[in-house]
């Protein structure tokens, strides 16, 4: 099977360093295995959004010399195809509404107990819907850190595939799409370790093999927090990003002599693609920017 993988932001912001971590080791790991690489924006969420910003992330890439493959896919034109999926399952009794709160499930625990799984609700208002889960997964193989075990309330929990407010579920487009779009490995930022088992789940779900997994290191800041958009990280610098180019690639592990450091753009994406390894990436989850 040829390799292809993928990025996918979301348009909330420029991209940070974080994201370009993301970016670049997926990039990398794609051309390494001499595979394609694609570019979805993740617009799930208008609230959240930022106008242009889709347009200043495909810049960011290209000023960085990452030119993907194909054409750019936007989760906002997909909307028809998650729901017909959502209707299959509620017609089947897959998935179902569910009336809970989030205070209400902070109440009760912190963890969704199928309290409205029986109920049979009709009545779509005020309604989230759920997919009842039936392949549980208790953990899963991570190319760079091995076997991850899932939490155990996470492993049962009927988990929501749209939200209340009528917008679509991550975990269930991010599936979708990767299956859509052919995707044979997921490569991006630890913080997402934690939906991996419900996205294994929905593969299982909706019948197909699931895909293999690598989770980059999470760059944080010096005072622990997470880089990234809400916590107004430092945009990329796109019209002299060399700097930001090498602080990335030494993150993900790359020594870079001072030859290097005098390449260009083109010379040193080029030079990660053919030296690019699993063995050299961080061992902990999480590194310091």
């Amino acid at each position: 099977m040829s390799y292809i993988g993928r990025f996918a932001p979301s348009p909330s912001g420029p991209l940070h360093l974080g994201s370009l971590v993301a970016a670049l080791g997926s990039y990398f790991q794609a051309k390494s295995n001499d595979g394609k690489w694609l570019v979805r924006i993740e617009d799930l969420d208008p609230p959240r959004e930022i106008p242009g910003a889709d347009s200043l992330i495909l810049k960011a890439l290209e000023a960085f010399g990452l030119q993907w493959d194909g054409s750019v896919m936007y989760q906002s034109k997909r909307h028809d195809a998650y729901q017909a999926q959502i209707d299959t399952w509620l017609k089947s009794g897959q998935a179902y509404y569910c009336q809970c709160t989030r205070k209400q499930i902070k109440a009760s625990g912190g963890y969704y107990l199928g309290t409205c799984r029986d109920k049979q609700i009709k009545d779509s208002k005020d309604c989230s819907v759920r997919l009842q889960v039936t392949h549980y997964v208790e953990s899963f193989s991570d190319l760079k850190h091995g076997e991850i075990t899932i939490p155990a309330p996470l492993v049962n929990e009927d988990f929501i595939i749209k939200r209340r407010d009528g917008l679509f579920a991550y975990n269930l487009a991010v599936v979708m799409d990767d299956i859509e779009q052919g995707i044979t490995e997921i490569v991006r930022g630890a913080d997402l370790i934690e939906p991996t088992g419900r996205q294994i789940s929905l593969y299982k779900t909706l019948n197909q093999e699931p895909v293999s997994y690598l989770h980059l290191p999470l760059v944080i800041d010096s005072s622990g927090n997470k880089l990234s958009k809400q916590n107004h990280a430092k945009a990329i610098n796109t019209t002299e990003p060399k700097a930001d180019l090498i602080n990335a690639m030494q993150i993900l592990g790359f020594k870079l002599n001072n030859d290097l450091q005098e390449a260009s753009i083109e010379e040193l994406i080029t030079w990660g693609c053919k030296q690019w390894g699993l063995k050299q990436l961080p061992k902990s989850i999480e590194v310091t920017s």
